[in-house]
C-alpha cells in the first residue's frame, strides 16, 4: 500500500469520471416530506482508515488517536500497528476509546497457512470483525495484470484465507483498486469479475474503494447492482479535477447518490480514506483536518 504505488496507477480512465452533482433542494412547501424521506450514514458507522494518517500516527500515536475521538470517531480501520504489537496497538485504541472494526491485512504469496492463521489471530487480538486484503493487480514488473488464470490463482487463495478466517470468527473482504477493471486474455472479462466470479461470498466480501472504482472506469451504483449483498463496506474518498485525491465532499464524486443503495449493497461501514492525506506538500497533521472534514461531511450527508 505504498503511496507511489497507488499513485501511479492513476490512468487516463479517471477522465470518464465526472459525475453528477447533488440535485436542488426541495420545495419549500415540501420541506417537512423532503426531510422525513431523506436518509443518512449512522454516526457509529463512520470509520477512518488509518493509512490516511500513518505519517501522524508516527509522530504522535496516542495523540492522533485521542483527536480521531473528539472528531467522533468510535472506530478506525488500520493497516499495519504503527511498529506496536498487536496487544500494544490495541491498548493505544482501548485508552482513546476507540475500536478497531477493521484492518488491512494482505495474505501471503504463497499462501501459507500458519502466517495468516497468526495474522488472524492478532486481528482477533486487536479486535476485528474485518479483515480485508488491500492490494493485488501488477505482475512482478509492476505492470497491470492480463493473464485471467493469475486473477483465478488468487481467486482460490481469497477462498483460502476466507475460510480460515471464518473460523476464527472474522469477515474476511477484498478491497480493489483501478487495476482489476483491465480486460483480462483481450477479451471483454475483468480481473474484478473474475474475482467476485470465483470467490464464495460466503467467504470474501467486498470492500469497495469508491475512489479507484471510478478510476477504473466503474459506476459503483452498477457494482452495486452487480454484487447486491455482497459490499459489506466502502472507501469514502474523493476525487479532485486534477485527477488525484481530494476530503471527502470536496470533489466530484456524488456519494449521495452512491449511498441511496447502501441497504441494497449491504454496507456496514462508510471508512474514511486519502492516499495522500499528509504527505509533502501537505503535511502529517494535515490528514488529521482530512479525518475531521470526512467525518463532518458523512455526518451531515442527507440522501
Amino acid at each position: 500500500m505504498e503511496l507511489l504505488s497507488r499513485r501511479n496507477v492513476l490512468g487516463a480512465a479517471a477522465g470518464a469520471a465526472t459525475l453528477a452533482t447533488v440535485g436542488a433542494a426541495a420545495p419549500a412547501s415540501a420541506h417537512e416530506d423532503s426531510r422525513a424521506a431523506l436518509h443518512r450514514v449512522p454516526r457509529e458507522r463512520i470509520s477512518v482508515q488509518l493509512y490516511t494518517l500513518r505519517d501522524q500516527l508516527n509522530v504522535d500515536l496516542a495523540g492522533s488517536l485521542a483527536t480521531l475521538a473528539r472528531i467522533g470517531y468510535t472506530r478506525i480501520e488500520h493497516a499495519g500497528f504503527v511498529g506496536r504489537t498487536a496487544t500494544q496497538f490495541r491498548a493505544a485504541l482501548d485508552a482513546a476509546g476507540i475500536k478497531a472494526t477493521s484492518g488491512h491485512v494482505a495474505i501471503p504469496q504463497p499462501f501459507d497457512a500458519n502466517v495468516w492463521e497468526q495474522a488472524l489471530h492478532d486481528a482477533n487480538v486487536v479486535g476485528n470483525t474485518y479483515i480485508v486484503h488491500p492490494f493485488f493487480g501488477v505482475d512482478a514488473a509492476g505492470q497491470p495484470i492480463r493473464d485471467g488464470n493469475v486473477y483465478r490463482a488468487m481467486a482460490r487463495d481469497l477462498n483460502r484465507a476466507g475460510t480460515l478466517a471464518r473460523r476464527a470468527g472474522i469477515d474476511f473482504g477484498y478491497h480493489n483498486h483501478n487495476l482489476e477493471f483491465t480486460r483480462q486474455d483481450g477479451g471483454s472479462r475483468t480481473g474484478y469479475d473474475i474475482l467476485t466470479a470465483e470467490t464464495d461470498p460466503r467467504l470474501v466480501h467486498l470492500e469497495v474503494d469508491l475512489f479507484w472504482a471510478w478510476v477504473g472506469a466503474q459506476d459503483p451504483v452498477d457494482l452495486i447492482a452487480k454484487h447486491r449483498g455482497r459490499i459489506r463496506q466502502v472507501h469514502v474518498k474523493d476525487l479532485n479535477t486534477a485527477r488525484s485525491f481530494e476530503d471527502a465532499g470536496s470533489g466530484l464524486i456524488d456519494f449521495g447518490r452512491i449511498f441511496q443503495h447502501a441497504r441494497e449493497a449491504g454496507i456496514a461501514e462508510f471508512i474514511i480514506e486519502r492516499d495522500d492525506a499528509g504527505t509533502p506538500p501537505r503535511t502529517p497533521a494535515d490528514a488529521l483536518t482530512t479525518a475531521r472534514n470526512g467525518f463532518q461531511y458523512l455526518d451531515t450527508l442527507r440522501f
